[in-house]
Order: C-alpha cells, then structure tokens, then sequence
C-alpha cells in the first residue's frame, strides 16, 4: 500500500505526552512531524469547565469507555475504566491534580533503570526530577526553589474552599497528620488543598499548554479521529540506530497503519515511531502488530514479530476505597445543589469570577500519612470530596455529606492488558487483580481504619459525621477486607504496562519484564519507543499526569540530543 505522506516523526496518540512531544520535536521547522488522536478536537465546553468531568468521564465523545474484566478483588465486580479519547487525552478530562510524586518513588526508578538521572535531585543531588518539574511548570507563586514560572503547565490554588474540609484538615492535624503548604517538595505527609492545572477557573490540559500554541507550525500535522490499527516493521536496520535498547534490533519501526476518513492508509516514519497511547492502548497497539508476549500472540494467530514478554504485564494502579460520611452544620455540593436558587448562584459565580464550586476539581483537599510508622515516606492518600454519591455517575446523595477516600500508593499488586482478538479494533482485555496479595489487603483496612479514627476526631465532632459506607457495624479485618473489594475502584491511575528498566553491556535486558531502556526506546525494535505512563517501572505516588510529563519532556530531550 502506497503511504499517504511521509514524516521524520510520527507520535500515536494526543495525550499528554503526546502533545508535549508534538512540540518539542515540531521545534524545529526542518522536523516533519505527525501527530494521531483517535478522539476528536478538545473544543467542548464541558472539557474546559473543570466541573464538566462529570460530563466527560464515562461519555464516548471523550472516553474510551474500557470496562475490566471480572475481578476477585473487586467481590467480582468490572468497573469502567475511564482513558481520554479526545485531543489533549487524559489531561482533557481528568481530576487537574498537579502531583509530582515524593522523592522516594523516583529512587525506585533510577534502581530499575540504572540511571541517577531519574532521582529527585536538588542543590547537592545528581537527579535531574526537580530541575525538569521547575522548567515545565508556570507556578502561581512565581519562580523558587521549589518551582519554576516560564514553563507551559500552569499550576494554580483551587479557586474554593470548604468550612467542612478545613475542619477534616483539622481532624486529621489531631491525628498526627499536619497542615503544609504543598505536596510537591518530595515529602508529601500531611496534609494540603491540592494545586491544580488551571487557568484562571478553566482546565489547562496538556492540549492547551503545549499543542494549541504551536498548532500553527507549517511542520506539525494533526489527525483526529484516526484510529491506529498496527505498526509497519522491517528488517532494515540502520547502523547510526544500534544504541541503547536498539543494540540488538533485527526489526525496524518503519511507520503506522491507520483508519481515516474510512480508508486504511499508510504513513512512514524516516526517523521515528513514537507510542503515546497510554498504558491501555500502547502495549495493545504493539501486540497486534506482534510485539508482546509470544505465547499470547500465538493464541490469537498475531505472527511474533519480536517476543517482548513485558509488553503488557506490570499494570498499577491506585485502588481508591470510597467512605460516606453524612455531615450537619455546614455546606456541600449535595446541599448547594439541590436548591435551584443556589445552583444558580454557583452558575453566576463562575461566569463572572471563574470561582466557587464549578472550579473544583474532584478533589478538593489531600492527605498523605503512613501505614506504618516504621516506613521511610507515605503510602497512604486520601482524597477528601465536599460531596457524596452512590456511585460515579448516580446523582448525589438528598443530604450533606462528604467522601474521604483513601488509597494505598504502592500496591504490590500487578495486573495486565492483553489483546482479546487479532482485530486492533477489538478492545483489550484488563485485568488489575486489586487486592490479590496479603500487604494490599492489610494497608486497605489500615486505611479504613484511619479514616474512622479522622473523622471521629474533636474538631470534626459540632458536624456530627454518621458513617454510611462501609458501616459502623463492620469492625473485624475480614469485614473490612470484603468491604475494601466491595467499595474499591480506580482513580484512573494505571501505570506500568511497558515499563523501563536496565540493561546489560550488549544491550540485553536484565529482567523479562523490561520493555523499555531509560530513553524510552522499546527493545529490539529500533526506531520505536514508547513514551507515556506504561513507562513507569513502579507506579508514583499520587496522580500521574505531572509525572508523564517528566517522562515526555526526558524522552524529548533524548531524541533531539546530537548523535
């Protein structure tokens, strides 16, 4: 099949690596540079109001609308697993939560990968985390040592605050878990307002920081609503590429078949292939093209281009355990919103001040604490909502309540996404095996025990919290286990799927699981890399779309880098 065009870069995929990838590499005008969204453009107004997550999550305009497979874990249960199908991804519908992560979880990258580039860094560290972080951001409070003002992710305080969070706030500081200022300095324990991507009241996605600017460039083309259905490989690998995870390459990424307008066509790729499909679509793309796991490729009759037993594996994410607290004595979504009166006002509220409670993400106030005194930072979160519901998309409870979830930041459980047919349009299936090991299970019900000893604090007690979910009635562990897989769900966090890792001497990975080396380039497969969460080797500890960007903006740095 003759290719429609040629490009030196083709990127699958208008995330939020994706975008930012767009413009580094588009940078400069001698880079011919393709960039591919299955979704549509981001020009809805529900994307841009940060409220309008409820509008855009679960909706098949903006969502992939996966579902999992039946889980254990889970009491049985498949629950909708919301991945971005829009320009800008999941940063166009996603919580707007700016969390970099601790310290901590970038020192378990530079172990896996073997490169001290991956650690926090500072005035007298070697990392390189920090300085990165600094460049992309547009800090609210102006440039520091903790933040940098002339990057393109804008980060803002929430434009709203809750009388019944500042007294969890307080609740939670009568427990041990103190007030701070932030959660992106690299110790995140205590507790805060999260920083948001936003601009003035509305999402700054990915999208708008850094695709729409340059969306103007003779170089950069977009498609949308164009679906890639398999990679174009050869064998003609060229000598300049045999470095890194490439050494060993006998394959070549040569270009991408697509879906468009209702044709399938073909575009090549004279430099590189670049993934940024995310955990789901990334490791599928590859399996259908017969990169993956040999045996699981053989069992749909997809021929093994190169048998990559970690394409896929390693899936992470973060199971958030929702508690229901009915609350008296002060406002909450729930109350604010079943008074026509007061909806009103919140609507007049945002179009004149682009404040109040339709800027708010999901999320409004954290915590981070230890399971366990004895561990060295965090492991657990909590996401505490001025709001409560049944479940996600179920109108909102008739009385005022509020929702404390917590979540475990390091699960040892792993997961997987494998092709459930040879057909690329056939849908993966996922399976996150939540609470499949003895340490998840013991953390959950620490953290729902927790979050009982927070709310049955003094400074909460004039509000007088009632528990709803799970029930002050379960009170054994195994009660609290089952309620833990019969309340569990996802923050939306997967992460791992085609992790990096290191290698040997002549370019041989040292574990079976590794798919990618630290510049993100998959092995054996020159001219391919995959760059987006499924990176990660172990998942961060909060929400994931900052530390995307860290991986984006290092992989862009990588590629440009002479020689």
């Amino acid at each position: 099949m003759a290719p429609v065009a040629e490009f030196d870069y083709i990127i699958v995929g208008a995330g939020s690596a994706g975008c930012l990838l767009a413009n580094r590499l588009s940078a400069d005008p001698a880079h011919r540079v393709l960039l591919i969204e299955a979704g549509g453009k981001d020009d809805w107004f529900w994307i841009k109001v940060p409220v309008g997550y409820l509008y855009t999550i679960a909706n098949p305009r903006t969502d992939w609308c996966f579902a999992t497979e039946a889980d254990p874990g889970l009491a049985g249960r498949s629950i909708h697993y919301a991945r971005g199908r829009v320009i800008g991804g999941c940063s166009s519908i996603n919580a707007m939560i700016h969390m970099r992560g601790q310290a901590s979880d970038y020192e378990l990258w530079a172990q896996a990968t073997g490169d001290d580039r991956w650690l926090w860094g500072g005035a007298d560290g070697p990392g390189q985390t920090l300085a990165i972080y600094k460049d992309l951001e547009s800090y609210f409070g102006g440039a520091d040592e903790w933040h940098g003002d002339s990057g393109e992710i804008r980060v803002e305080r929430p434009r709203v605050r809750w009388r019944i969070l500042d007294a969890w706030q307080d609740a939670a500081k009568q427990l041990g878990i103190t007030p701070i200022e932030e959660f992106n300095r690299g110790d995140n324990a205590g507790s805060a307002y999260f920083h948001v991507n936003q601009r003035r009241g509305r999402r700054w996605s990915m999208a708008d920081a850094f695709l729409h600017p340059v969306a103007h460039r003779p170089n950069l083309t977009v498609y949308t609503d164009t679906h890639a259905l398999r990679l174009l490989l050869d064998d003609q690998v060229r000598d300049g590429q045999r470095r890194g995870a490439w050494t060993t390459a006998r394959h070549r990424a040569t270009g991408v078949r697509l879906r468009k307008d209702g044709r399938i066509v073909d575009v090549r790729a004279r430099r590189e292939v670049i993934l940024s499909a995310g955990s789901i679509g990334s490791p599928h793309l590859m399996q259908v093209s017969g990169l993956g796991p040999a045996g699981l490729l053989s069992r749909y009759r997809v021929p093994v281009v190169v048998d990559l037993p970690g394409v896929g594996e390693n899936l992470q994410d973060h199971l958030q355990l929702r508690t229901v607290y009915r609350i008296k004595g002060a406002p909450t979504v729930n109350t604010l919103y079943r008074n026509w009166i007061t909806r009103a006002g919140m609507g007049l509220q945002y179009l004149l001040q682009r404040s109040g409670p339709l800027t708010m993400p999901p999320s409004t106030l954290g915590a981070f604490a230890r399971s366990d005194p004895a561990l060295a930072s965090p492991d657990l979160e909590w996401h505490v909502q001025p709001l409560s519901l049944p479940k996600f998309g179920d109108p909102l409870h008739p009385f005022g309540a509020i929702t404390p979830s917590v979540c475990n930041l390091r699960p040892s459980s792993r997961g997987h996404v494998r092709i459930a047919d040879a057909d690329p349009l056939a849908a993966p299936k996922i399976t996150c095996n939540y609470l499949s090991t003895d340490a998840d299970r013991r953390v959950a019900v620490t953290g729902l025990r927790m979050t009982r000893q927070i709310m049955a604090a003094p400074a909460l007690a004039r509000y007088r919290p009632e528990e709803l979910l799970p029930g002050p009635q379960l009170a054994a562990d195994e009660e609290l286990q089952q309620a833990a897989r019969e309340l569990g769900t996802t923050i939306f966090h997967p992460v791992g799927t085609c992790a990096m890792g290191s290698f040997g001497p002549h370019g041989v990975p040292r574990s079976n699981s590794t798919v990618l080396d630290t510049d993100c380039r998959v092995c054996g497969v020159a001219g391919l890399r995959v760059v987006d969460a499924s990176a990660m080797p172990t998942i961060t500890s909060g929400n994931t779309n900052a530390p995307v960007m860290l991986i984006a903006e290092r992989a862009a740095r990588a590629i440009l880098a002479p020689g």
